[in-house]
Protein backbone atom coordinates (compact mmCIF):
# COMPACT_ATOMS: atom_id res chain seq x y z
CA UNK A 1 0.00 0.00 0.00
CA UNK A 2 1.28 3.50 -0.89
CA UNK A 3 2.17 5.02 2.33
CA UNK A 4 1.25 8.01 0.94
CA UNK A 5 -2.57 7.34 0.94
CA UNK A 6 -2.82 7.75 4.62
CA UNK A 7 -2.59 11.50 4.13
CA UNK A 8 -4.82 11.60 0.91
CA UNK A 9 -7.70 13.69 1.44
CA UNK A 10 -10.64 11.43 2.07
CA UNK A 11 -12.78 10.46 -0.72
CA UNK A 12 -16.21 12.88 -1.19
CA UNK A 13 -18.97 12.42 0.23
CA UNK A 14 -17.45 10.06 3.16
CA UNK A 15 -15.81 10.60 6.92
CA UNK A 16 -12.31 10.72 7.60
CA UNK A 17 -11.21 8.26 10.52
CA UNK A 18 -8.63 8.14 12.31
CA UNK A 19 -8.03 4.90 11.17
CA UNK A 20 -9.30 2.20 8.98
CA UNK A 21 -12.83 1.42 9.62
CA UNK A 22 -13.01 3.19 12.98
CA UNK A 23 -15.02 6.17 14.55
CA UNK A 24 -13.86 9.45 14.46
CA UNK A 25 -13.02 10.50 18.05
CA UNK A 26 -12.94 13.73 20.12
CA UNK A 27 -8.89 14.34 19.61
CA UNK A 28 -9.77 13.85 15.65
CA UNK A 29 -12.24 16.83 16.14
CA UNK A 30 -9.07 19.10 18.26
CA UNK A 31 -6.62 17.61 15.46
CA UNK A 32 -8.81 18.73 12.82
CA UNK A 33 -9.64 22.19 14.12
CA UNK A 34 -6.56 23.12 15.75
CA UNK A 35 -7.45 23.51 19.09
CA UNK A 36 -7.37 21.78 22.42
CA UNK A 37 -9.23 18.50 23.38
CA UNK A 38 -10.67 20.65 26.64
CA UNK A 39 -12.00 23.42 23.85
CA UNK A 40 -13.56 20.83 21.78
CA UNK A 41 -15.39 19.45 24.93
CA UNK A 42 -16.73 22.95 26.00
CA UNK A 43 -18.09 23.44 22.60
CA UNK A 44 -19.93 20.12 23.53
CA UNK A 45 -21.21 21.31 26.44
CA UNK A 46 -22.12 24.90 24.80
CA UNK A 47 -19.50 26.87 27.43
CA UNK A 48 -20.59 30.58 26.87
CA UNK A 49 -17.15 30.91 27.25
CA UNK A 50 -15.88 29.73 23.65
CA UNK A 51 -15.54 32.40 20.99
CA UNK A 52 -18.24 32.19 17.96
CA UNK A 53 -15.48 31.84 15.56
CA UNK A 54 -13.60 29.15 17.59
CA UNK A 55 -17.22 27.30 17.80
CA UNK A 56 -18.25 27.71 14.30
CA UNK A 57 -14.32 26.14 13.67
CA UNK A 58 -15.00 22.68 16.19
CA UNK A 59 -18.08 22.20 14.26
CA UNK A 60 -17.15 22.62 10.80
CA UNK A 61 -14.40 19.78 11.44
CA UNK A 62 -17.42 17.66 13.28
CA UNK A 63 -19.09 18.24 10.22
CA UNK A 64 -15.94 16.80 8.12
CA UNK A 65 -15.33 14.37 9.97
CA UNK A 66 -19.16 12.95 10.57
CA UNK A 67 -18.32 12.83 14.58
CA UNK A 68 -20.96 11.89 16.68
CA UNK A 69 -20.43 12.62 20.49
CA UNK A 70 -21.24 9.79 22.55
CA UNK A 71 -23.59 10.11 25.45
CA UNK A 72 -20.64 8.78 27.80
CA UNK A 73 -18.45 11.46 26.33
CA UNK A 74 -20.74 14.14 27.16
CA UNK A 75 -21.38 12.61 30.60
CA UNK A 76 -17.81 12.57 31.90
CA UNK A 77 -17.31 16.20 30.51
CA UNK A 78 -20.14 18.33 32.49
CA UNK A 79 -20.52 15.56 35.09
CA UNK A 80 -24.04 14.75 33.86
CA UNK A 81 -26.14 11.77 32.37
CA UNK A 82 -28.40 14.12 30.51
CA UNK A 83 -31.09 11.64 31.63
CA UNK A 84 -34.16 12.15 33.48
CA UNK A 85 -36.44 10.12 35.17
CA UNK A 86 -40.60 10.03 34.91
CA UNK A 87 -42.82 8.33 37.66
CA UNK A 88 -46.22 8.29 35.83
CA UNK A 89 -49.37 6.53 37.32
CA UNK A 90 -52.63 5.40 34.94
CA UNK A 91 -50.44 6.17 31.84
CA UNK A 92 -52.96 4.75 29.64
CA UNK A 93 -55.84 7.49 30.64
CA UNK A 94 -55.81 10.44 28.25
CA UNK A 95 -54.10 13.20 30.84
CA UNK A 96 -51.24 11.12 32.54
CA UNK A 97 -50.65 9.91 28.81
CA UNK A 98 -50.47 13.77 27.03
CA UNK A 99 -48.61 14.92 30.05
CA UNK A 100 -45.94 12.75 29.34
CA UNK A 101 -45.62 13.00 25.72
CA UNK A 102 -45.50 16.80 26.06
CA UNK A 103 -42.54 16.10 28.36
CA UNK A 104 -40.89 13.69 26.53
CA UNK A 105 -41.04 16.17 23.51
CA UNK A 106 -39.38 19.12 25.84
CA UNK A 107 -36.73 16.76 26.87
CA UNK A 108 -35.31 15.85 23.41
CA UNK A 109 -35.18 19.71 22.21
CA UNK A 110 -33.24 20.35 25.91
CA UNK A 111 -30.96 17.30 24.53
CA UNK A 112 -32.22 14.71 27.13
CA UNK A 113 -33.03 11.07 27.27
CA UNK A 114 -36.17 9.91 29.21
CA UNK A 115 -36.74 6.83 31.51
CA UNK A 116 -39.97 6.09 32.23
CA UNK A 117 -41.39 4.04 35.40
CA UNK A 118 -45.40 3.55 34.85
CA UNK A 119 -46.71 1.91 38.55
CA UNK A 120 -50.37 1.39 38.98
CA UNK A 121 -52.70 2.72 41.02
CA UNK A 122 -52.36 0.23 43.92
CA UNK A 123 -48.33 1.80 43.99
CA UNK A 124 -47.87 2.14 48.24
CA UNK A 125 -45.65 4.17 49.74
CA UNK A 126 -42.39 1.56 49.59
CA UNK A 127 -42.91 1.14 45.49
CA UNK A 128 -42.83 4.78 45.43
CA UNK A 129 -39.78 5.28 47.30
CA UNK A 130 -38.12 2.37 45.26
CA UNK A 131 -39.14 4.01 42.23
CA UNK A 132 -37.66 6.97 43.23
CA UNK A 133 -34.38 5.36 44.38
CA UNK A 134 -33.72 3.15 41.34
CA UNK A 135 -34.23 6.62 39.13
CA UNK A 136 -31.42 8.22 41.09
CA UNK A 137 -29.37 4.77 41.34
CA UNK A 138 -30.05 4.94 36.93
CA UNK A 139 -27.76 8.48 37.19
CA UNK A 140 -31.10 10.18 36.74
CA UNK A 141 -29.58 14.42 36.35
CA UNK A 142 -33.57 15.08 37.93
CA UNK A 143 -36.98 13.20 38.24
CA UNK A 144 -40.98 14.87 37.41
CA UNK A 145 -43.49 12.47 39.00
CA UNK A 146 -46.91 12.92 37.38
CA UNK A 147 -48.85 11.95 41.37
CA UNK A 148 -52.62 12.63 41.06
CA UNK A 149 -53.08 10.94 44.24
CA UNK A 150 -52.52 11.97 47.60
CA UNK A 151 -51.02 9.24 49.03
CA UNK A 152 -48.51 9.46 46.35
CA UNK A 153 -47.84 13.26 47.03
CA UNK A 154 -46.99 12.05 50.90
CA UNK A 155 -44.86 9.13 49.78
CA UNK A 156 -42.62 11.59 47.74
CA UNK A 157 -42.89 13.89 50.53
CA UNK A 158 -41.08 11.53 52.81
CA UNK A 159 -38.75 10.13 50.02
CA UNK A 160 -35.19 12.09 51.08
CA UNK A 161 -33.65 12.66 47.59
CA UNK A 162 -30.84 14.72 46.62
CA UNK A 163 -31.92 14.28 42.92
CA UNK A 164 -34.14 17.30 41.87
CA UNK A 165 -37.21 16.63 41.91
CA UNK A 166 -40.95 18.23 40.63
CA UNK A 167 -44.17 17.03 41.30
CA UNK A 168 -47.29 17.03 38.77
CA UNK A 169 -51.13 17.34 40.38
CA UNK A 170 -50.39 17.02 43.91
CA UNK A 171 -50.87 19.69 46.48
CA UNK A 172 -47.74 18.75 49.00
CA UNK A 173 -45.10 21.22 49.79
CA UNK A 174 -41.55 20.90 51.16
CA UNK A 175 -38.56 20.56 48.73
CA UNK A 176 -40.11 19.69 46.01
CA UNK A 177 -41.65 21.83 43.30
CA UNK A 178 -45.17 21.82 42.02
CA UNK A 179 -47.15 22.11 38.35
CA UNK A 180 -51.10 21.44 38.39
CA UNK A 181 -54.02 22.59 36.37
CA UNK A 182 -56.71 24.71 38.21
CA UNK A 183 -59.29 22.17 38.81
CA UNK A 184 -60.91 24.37 40.84
CA UNK A 185 -62.07 26.41 38.47
CA UNK A 186 -62.77 24.30 35.44
CA UNK A 187 -65.23 22.28 37.70
CA UNK A 188 -66.49 26.06 38.89
CA UNK A 189 -66.75 27.23 35.20
CA UNK A 190 -68.55 23.67 34.27
CA UNK A 191 -71.66 24.44 37.21
CA UNK A 192 -71.75 27.93 36.50
CA UNK A 193 -72.26 27.75 32.69
CA UNK A 194 -74.98 25.18 33.33
CA UNK A 195 -76.71 27.62 36.12
CA UNK A 196 -76.66 30.03 33.72
CA UNK A 197 -78.69 28.47 30.94
CA UNK A 198 -81.19 27.73 33.81
CA UNK A 199 -80.79 24.60 35.15
CA UNK A 200 -81.91 24.29 39.13
CA UNK A 201 -79.35 22.40 40.08
CA UNK A 202 -76.23 20.28 38.46
CA UNK A 203 -75.78 16.78 39.08
CA UNK A 204 -71.94 15.33 39.50
CA UNK A 205 -70.48 12.22 38.77
CA UNK A 206 -67.10 12.25 40.30
CA UNK A 207 -63.40 10.90 39.97
CA UNK A 208 -62.23 8.04 42.63
CA UNK A 209 -61.83 9.41 46.09
CA UNK A 210 -58.19 10.12 46.97
CA UNK A 211 -57.56 11.68 43.21
CA UNK A 212 -56.18 15.40 43.66
CA UNK A 213 -57.88 16.85 40.57
CA UNK A 214 -61.38 14.59 41.68
CA UNK A 215 -61.51 15.99 45.04
CA UNK A 216 -60.97 19.68 44.16
CA UNK A 217 -63.06 18.97 41.18
CA UNK A 218 -65.98 17.47 43.48
CA UNK A 219 -65.14 20.31 46.21
CA UNK A 220 -65.90 23.20 43.91
CA UNK A 221 -68.91 21.66 42.43
CA UNK A 222 -70.51 21.51 46.18
CA UNK A 223 -69.72 25.16 46.52
CA UNK A 224 -70.39 26.75 43.05
CA UNK A 225 -73.86 25.14 43.58
CA UNK A 226 -73.86 26.48 47.22
CA UNK A 227 -72.84 29.80 46.13
CA UNK A 228 -75.81 30.27 43.78
CA UNK A 229 -78.54 29.05 46.34
CA UNK A 230 -78.82 25.72 44.59
CA UNK A 231 -79.66 21.82 46.08
CA UNK A 232 -76.66 19.76 45.92
CA UNK A 233 -77.83 16.79 45.22
CA UNK A 234 -77.02 12.94 45.94
CA UNK A 235 -72.88 12.62 45.25
CA UNK A 236 -72.33 9.81 42.47
CA UNK A 237 -68.62 8.67 42.31
CA UNK A 238 -66.97 6.86 39.28
CA UNK A 239 -63.46 5.52 38.43
CA UNK A 240 -62.37 7.56 35.54
CA UNK A 241 -63.77 4.84 33.12
CA UNK A 242 -66.30 4.71 30.69
CA UNK A 243 -68.37 1.94 32.09
CA UNK A 244 -68.89 3.49 35.40
CA UNK A 245 -69.85 6.97 33.59
CA UNK A 246 -72.76 4.42 32.05
CA UNK A 247 -73.62 2.40 35.43
CA UNK A 248 -74.18 5.75 36.95
CA UNK A 249 -75.83 7.15 34.09
CA UNK A 250 -78.02 4.41 33.82
CA UNK A 251 -79.73 5.73 37.58
CA UNK A 252 -79.61 9.28 36.57
CA UNK A 253 -81.69 8.48 33.70
CA UNK A 254 -84.40 6.84 35.67
CA UNK A 255 -84.55 10.58 37.17
CA UNK A 256 -86.88 13.09 35.59
CA UNK A 257 -85.44 16.04 37.68
CA UNK A 258 -81.87 15.40 36.53
CA UNK A 259 -81.27 18.05 33.90
CA UNK A 260 -77.95 18.91 34.04
CA UNK A 261 -74.73 16.60 34.66
CA UNK A 262 -71.14 17.69 35.52
CA UNK A 263 -68.94 14.59 34.55
CA UNK A 264 -65.32 14.94 36.30
CA UNK A 265 -63.72 13.39 32.95
CA UNK A 266 -64.73 13.03 29.44
CA UNK A 267 -64.80 9.18 29.63
CA UNK A 268 -67.39 9.17 32.31
CA UNK A 269 -69.29 11.60 30.43
CA UNK A 270 -69.25 9.30 27.18
CA UNK A 271 -70.65 6.48 29.16
CA UNK A 272 -72.96 8.80 30.87
CA UNK A 273 -74.23 9.89 27.20
CA UNK A 274 -74.48 5.79 26.06
CA UNK A 275 -77.03 5.74 29.73
CA UNK A 276 -79.31 8.51 28.39
CA UNK A 277 -79.40 7.79 24.63
CA UNK A 278 -80.63 4.06 25.69
CA UNK A 279 -83.05 5.67 28.32
CA UNK A 280 -84.49 7.40 25.57
CA UNK A 281 -83.44 10.77 27.55
CA UNK A 282 -81.93 13.15 24.82
CA UNK A 283 -79.03 15.37 25.07
CA UNK A 284 -79.25 18.29 25.23
CA UNK A 285 -83.32 18.67 25.43
CA UNK A 286 -83.77 16.65 28.00
CA UNK A 287 -80.32 16.27 30.11
CA UNK A 288 -77.50 18.62 29.76
CA UNK A 289 -74.05 17.31 29.72
CA UNK A 290 -70.24 18.68 30.42
CA UNK A 291 -67.14 16.53 30.76
CA UNK A 292 -63.84 17.76 31.82
CA UNK A 293 -60.40 17.07 30.13
CA UNK A 294 -61.47 17.69 26.28
CA UNK A 295 -60.42 14.26 24.93
CA UNK A 296 -59.46 14.26 20.73
CA UNK A 297 -62.89 12.63 20.67
CA UNK A 298 -65.03 14.81 22.40
CA UNK A 299 -65.97 16.90 19.27
CA UNK A 300 -66.70 14.12 17.16
CA UNK A 301 -69.42 12.70 19.57
CA UNK A 302 -73.22 12.86 19.02
CA UNK A 303 -74.07 15.46 20.49
CA UNK A 304 -70.65 16.86 20.41
CA UNK A 305 -69.39 17.13 24.17
CA UNK A 306 -68.99 20.29 26.11
CA UNK A 307 -66.60 19.98 28.32
CA UNK A 308 -63.18 21.87 30.40
CA UNK A 309 -60.23 21.54 28.87
CA UNK A 310 -56.64 21.29 30.01
CA UNK A 311 -53.60 22.12 28.33
CA UNK A 312 -51.13 19.20 29.14
CA UNK A 313 -49.12 20.20 26.91
CA UNK A 314 -48.34 23.56 29.02
CA UNK A 315 -47.55 20.94 32.21
CA UNK A 316 -45.07 19.07 30.91
CA UNK A 317 -42.96 22.00 28.86
CA UNK A 318 -43.74 23.72 32.63
CA UNK A 319 -42.40 20.87 34.44
CA UNK A 320 -39.11 20.08 32.27
CA UNK A 321 -38.53 24.00 32.51
CA UNK A 322 -38.71 23.91 36.36
CA UNK A 323 -36.88 20.77 36.39
CA UNK A 324 -33.93 22.05 34.31
CA UNK A 325 -33.81 25.14 36.52
CA UNK A 326 -33.13 23.01 39.84
CA UNK A 327 -30.58 20.89 37.95
CA UNK A 328 -28.96 24.03 37.32
CA UNK A 329 -29.02 25.75 40.76
CA UNK A 330 -31.61 28.06 40.86
CA UNK A 331 -33.53 26.81 43.02
CA UNK A 332 -35.48 29.83 44.77
CA UNK A 333 -38.35 29.07 46.19
CA UNK A 334 -41.96 30.65 44.31
CA UNK A 335 -45.30 29.40 44.02
CA UNK A 336 -45.79 28.56 40.58
CA UNK A 337 -49.78 29.81 38.93
CA UNK A 338 -51.87 26.92 38.23
CA UNK A 339 -52.15 25.89 35.00
CA UNK A 340 -55.41 27.67 32.78
CA UNK A 341 -58.41 25.97 31.94
CA UNK A 342 -61.48 26.90 29.61
CA UNK A 343 -64.80 25.61 28.76
CA UNK A 344 -64.92 24.42 24.98
CA UNK A 345 -68.83 25.16 24.55
CA UNK A 346 -70.53 22.09 22.03
CA UNK A 347 -74.05 21.10 21.80
CA UNK A 348 -74.51 18.49 24.49
CA UNK A 349 -75.69 21.54 26.59
CA UNK A 350 -78.91 23.57 26.47
CA UNK A 351 -81.25 24.96 28.27
CA UNK A 352 -83.28 22.83 30.28
CA UNK A 353 -87.06 21.23 29.73
CA UNK A 354 -89.78 23.49 30.26
CA UNK A 355 -92.02 22.32 32.75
Amino acid sequence: MDPRAADAPAPKGRSRRNFAGSRPVMDDVARLAGVSKQTVSRVLNDNPAVRPETREVVQAAMRSLGYRPSRSARSLASGRTRMLGVISFDAARYGPASTLTAINTAAQKAGYLLSSMALDDTADHATVAEAVDRLSAEGADGVIAIAPQHRVGQALADTHLDTPLVVLENEIRGGTQLVTADSRNGARKAVEHLLRLGHPTVWHIAGPTGWTSADQRLISWQDTLKAAGAEVPELLIGDWSADSGYELGRRLARRPDVTAVFASNDQMALGLLHALHEAGRRVPEDVSVVGYDDIPEAAHLLPPLTTVRTDFAAIGRRSLRLLLDRIDGRTEERVEPLIPVEVIVRRSCGRPPRG
